[in-house]
């Protein structure tokens, strides 16, 4: 049995975990772009109240896997999620490639 469909589309399960994560990816950075700016960064931002709660499951899911904290990180939670922004743009980007 193969893996590919009669449109070409793989139905291999990583290929389509990795399809998922990606479009997930991008639906979360268009709720960053569409509710935050990238200066209010500088100052704190709250996340939670900026995005809509409709799109906060999906958005929080994306960020905080990315901002998730490694053994000895001192950041807090907004500084991490600052920073996992970085790393989902540049996901996405990579992803366009």
């Amino acid at each position: 049995m193969s893996d590919v469909t009669a449109a070409g589309v793989t139905r291999e399960p990583a290929a389509l975990a990795m399809r998922i994560g990606v479009v997930a990816a991008e639906a979360a950075l268009a709720t960053f772009a569409r509710n935050l700016d990238l200066d209010d960064l500088d100052g704190g931002v709250d996340f939670e109240g900026a995005i809509g709660p409709a799109e906060w499951p999906l958005f929080s899911l994306v960020i905080d896997t990315l901002a998730e904290a490694g053994p000895g990180d001192g950041r807090t939670l907004d500084e991490r999620r600052a920073d996992a922004l970085n790393d989902l743009a540049r996901i996405c980007m990579a992803a366009r490639v």
